[in-house]
């Protein structure tokens, strides 16, 4: 592999499998909430009570932070207590970390700040799909930050109407989009097969550590609508229940608020959770060594990211299909899978289950983890038996590329009109 090539998909994992604590939208909101609050206390020397915080969000935004609750805040949920959180007890420089250190004095403070400031939700009109604006007033001053693209991607502080950090959104978003845009199945398959473990090993180990130890408190403790406890009890111990549960478990633990961390794909914990998990099941399952399980897990991370790009950070065409999609291409891996099975279990796993919604972050979010693991390990399972679907089938194009961006014109335009009635729904019933 060309050396330029090989260093831009290291930089991709390294940049991309990063910790957050909690659903990722809610965080976003927070960390721009102690970025605004920051400004404030600086610009008054902290001495003036915030009395009001405006929050103007894209759509989507409003859709994925409506009912999953916000870790540290005692089961609060929705933008209100994300920005509280942020304003009380936030630390900007932990970005998705921003309230993964609150004491419990902190979370009465961040319940009584809900009480005494008042609070204003309105939707952003800037035709960002990804949009977070913060506004904090105090009693003669005022400060503002704004994330936009992604959610880390700080674009605006100011303070008394005066700009402290600016810059346009797009030259990160392109760098960001560019590099993605490099990956590709073939070359992904080559960098898993040739790189050197020593270039990846410190952030695969993180993730290992993280997303399982979520699984495991999602399956000891009562969180969400408990899927992956369900299915444990309901289905038996191979590793297909296995894969599907342990995957589930943690997204049940983090929708319902965990305070343990994950480490994400595409800027989602929930695909980072489901990109993971059942590679590393099924390494154990299958004997695999320490060597494969980090090759298999490049495969299964940088596909997901690979179907992601075209279908970009927030949509209605639900994440957790890509991300089965990708921890089949991983499982593919570690039966001895090259390309070639690769390539035709993606094809297969995006054949059965693209389509299904994305209606915001929540307790069901667990059980379609489940079955994105399903359809992807399906779509092993059908190559391996001789089976697969063709050119013409549906969505489905000859070549995994063809198929691939098949998929994400579905997801990105096709899917518009869904996410606005999606988004309709979801707010007639607040």
């Amino acid at each position: 592999m060309e050396q330029a090539l090989y260093n831009t998909y290291v930089d991709i994992l390294k940049t991309q499998l990063v910790p957050a604590m909690g659903c990722t939208e809610p965080i976003a909101v927070a960390y721009a909430a102690a970025l605004a609050a920051r400004a404030l206390r600086k610009a008054d020397g902290g001495r003036e009570f915030i009395r009001n915080v405006h929050i103007c969000v894209s759509s989507n935004i409003i859709k994925n932070v409506k009912s999953v609750i916000v870790p540290n805040t005692d089961g609060l949920h929705g933008l209100e207590a994300a920005a509280a959180a942020g304003i009380v007890a936030g630390d900007p420089d932990s970005k998705l970390l921003v309230i993964s250190q609150v004491s419990d004095a902190q979370k009465e403070q961040i319940r009584d700040f809900l009480q005494d400031a008042e609070f204003t939700v309105v939707e952003s009109d800037s035709g960002e799909l990804f949009d977070i604006l913060i506004t904090l007033s105090s009693a003669s001053h005022t400060a503002q930050a704004r994330i936009a693209g992604t959610h880390t991607n700080v674009v605006r502080i100011a303070s008394n109407g005066t700009t402290e950090f600016e810059k346009t959104m797009a030259p990160e978003a392109n760098e960001e989009h560019s590099q993605l845009e490099a990956l590709q199945i073939d070359k992904i398959v080559e960098f898993a097969q040739t790189v050197d473990i020593a270039d990846v090993q410190e952030t695969l180990d993180r993730q290992i550590q993280c997303n399982m130890a979520i699984a495991q408190e999602g399956l000891t403790n009562s969180y969400g609508a408990r899927i992956g406890q369900v299915l444990l009890k309901a289905r038996g111990n191979d590793p297909v229940t296995r894969a599907k549960a342990y995957a589930a478990a943690a997204s049940d633990a983090r929708m319902g608020g965990c305070e343990k961390p994950v480490v994400i794909n595409s800027g989602s914990g929930n695909q980072g959770i489901t990109t993971s998990i059942p590679v590393v099941i099924y390494a154990e399952h299958l004997g695999s060594t320490q060597e494969q399980l980090y090759r298999a897990l490049v495969i299964s991370n940088l596909v997901t990211l690979h179907l992601k790009c075209g279908i970009g950070p927030l949509s209605a065409y639900c994440g957790a299909i890509s991300a089965g999609c990708g921890a089949a291409a991983g499982v593919t891996y570690l039966y001895g899978g090259g390309f070639k099975e690769i390539a035709h279990t993606v094809v297969n796993a995006l054949a059965i289950n693209s389509g299904v919604i994305c209606d915001g972050a929540k307790a069901s979010c667990a059980a379609k983890i489940a079955s994105a693991v399903e359809a992807g390990l399906l779509g092993m399972e059908m190559y391996r038996q001789g089976s697969q679907f063709h050119g013409g089938d549906g969505i489905v194009s000859k070549g995994v590329e063809n198929t691939i961006r098949n998929v994400s014109q579905l997801a990105s335009e096709g899917m518009r009109k869904t996410d606005t009635e999606i988004i309709k729904i979801m707010l007639a019933q607040t």
